[in-house]
């Protein structure tokens, strides 16, 4: 039977994760502490108002990202933050300290930014589908065997799952069916909506510790993700198939339910998604 292995949350949006036992559901489907702080541009004072929030500083469009390592104590509400291969590290609590911090990335990245928070839901890549992703440990060693020197953590850390099923790779690609459409499944009492595969950025392509692109990254992951694409799956999302990974929406009956580690995952039918009558 298929069960939940692992559960990864990225307390600070773009930074590394941490993995735990359990997870609460938020507001919004997202996981406790997942996203819940984002690192962002302070915003120009023309035209800025006092609910406005500066542009994401992430992989996507900050490779300095990358050169950061940072662990986290949770039931501290601190992050220890470095660069990598570097034995400095600086330890700030992520309320009492935050604009210490924020000084201190300021610093790392060359121009102003502030550390900026939101419990409900975070900050998710995909705000229609904001749940937890899903991927199953047998597909991030099969995507990583597609490379020679890429292992399946190295892997996981470019693609950056929420939730890790100990499943058949490609097990994931169950989890949606074609657009319009969600595929409904159980973990433990929790009630999740698979909706799409996910689109992938520029990040997986780099060395998450160098920011270093591998070379040929796209190009061997689209050509192999063809190729193996399990006949479950709809092709009716891959206009292009650099998509791996499921998206996932959560309904509201489920939030304040709690995801924990060896629970086990059942599909439901596949039912009309109630956002595409809106």
């Amino acid at each position: 039977m298929v069960h939940l292995e692992r559960i990864r949350v990225h307390p600070i949006k773009s930074l590394d994760a941490v993995s735990i036992a359990a997870g609460e559901i938020v507001d919004n489907g997202g996981l406790a502490w997942d996203r819940r702080y984002a690192i962002v541009e302070q915003p120009s004072e023309t035209g800025s108002t006092a609910d406005s929030v500066g542009q994401y500083v992430n992989g996507k469009r900050e490779r300095k990202v990358h050169d950061l390592e940072a662990t986290f104590d949770l039931d501290r509400e601190t992050v220890t933050v470095g660069e990598h291969g570097s034995d400095e590290t600086n330890t700030f609590h992520l309320e009492l300290d935050r604009d210490c911090f924020a000084s201190w990335l300021s610093e790392c990245f060359g121009y102003p930014v502030e550390v900026v928070r939101d419990d409900e839901g975070g900050f998710p890549d995909d705000t229609d589908a904001s749940g937890p992703t899903v991927i199953a440990t047998d597909t991030l060693e099969a995507v990583a065997s597609w490379y020679d020197d890429i292992a399946p953590d190295e892997m996981c850390r470019r693609l950056r799952p929420n939730l890790v099923l100990d499943a058949p790779a490609f097990w994931e690609d169950r989890l949606y069916d074609a657009p319009g459409n969600v595929v409904p499944f159980d973990i433990g009492s929790s009630t999740l909506q698979g909706v799409n595969p996910c689109q992938r950025c520029v990040v997986p392509t780099r060395d998450p510790e160098t920011g270093e692109a591998t070379e040929g990254f796209r190009e061997t992951f689209v050509e192999r993700r063809e190729a193996t694409l399990p006949e479950w799956a709809s092709e009716a999302w891959f206009d292009h198939y650099f998509r791996l990974m499921t998206n996932t929406r959560v309904p509201e009956s489920s939030w304040g339910e709690t995801l924990s580690v060896d629970d086990s995952v059942t599909i439901s039918e596949t039912a009309v998604d109630p956002s595409s009558a809106d």
